[in-house]
């Protein structure tokens, strides 16, 4: 069967293994008598306790499961196929249907509530380290499409409190649309 939970556990332990030592990773995902809400809120917290906020987010930026990335890969190389630059990539209905918008140069993603499965049972969370892993898997998403590092920021969270989780996508090289 898929647990999730058991996936999650081993991807943040062979991350912060490979940033820290076995040691503190153990520490950081161990809540063996946790529920998964429980869970995920104390291993963000114990994460933050451990490592400084950029560390936090480079770490959670690598924990993205990758799930439906080849579905999505070929969605976002179909709109570009079809577009001459960005502004016309995210005006496609496609485009807009999957939570895309762009404004003043710049690429926006967003989603009207949040897709992880870990948060399903969670109410409300006490920080956006979790939610770094969406901004992770958006950059290996358009990375792979566009051929250029990209940059991505989280704006918005709906497990913050937000109405939307909201990215704000930056290309920082040429993207190749032919």
């Amino acid at each position: 069967m898929f647990d999730i939970r058991k996936i999650q556990e081993q991807v943040i332990f062979d991350v912060v293994k490979d940033e820290s030592n076995v040691t503190i990773a153990q520490n950081i995902v161990n809540g063996e008598f946790e529920d998964n809400p429980t869970w995920v809120k104390n291993t963000m917290k114990r994460l933050e306790d451990n490592f400084d906020q950029l560390t936090v987010k480079k770490i959670r930026m690598k924990c993205q499961c990758g799930y439906a990335m080849d579905e999505k890969l070929a969605l976002v190389k179909e709109l570009m196929a079809t577009s001459n630059n960005l502004e016309e990539f995210a005006n496609n209905e496609k485009a807009r249907n999957a939570g895309l918008s762009y404004d003043e140069h710049i690429l926006y993603l967003q989603f009207p509530f949040c897709p992880c499965p870990m948060l399903a049972e969670v109410d409300k969370l006490d920080s956006n380290t979790w939610c770094q892993c969406t901004t992770g898997y958006s950059k290996v998403l358009f990375e792979k499409a566009f051929g250029c590092e990209v940059n991505v920021e989280l704006l918005k969270s709906v497990k913050m409190g937000d109405n939307i989780c909201l990215m704000k996508i930056m290309p920082l090289g040429k993207i190749s649309f032919d």
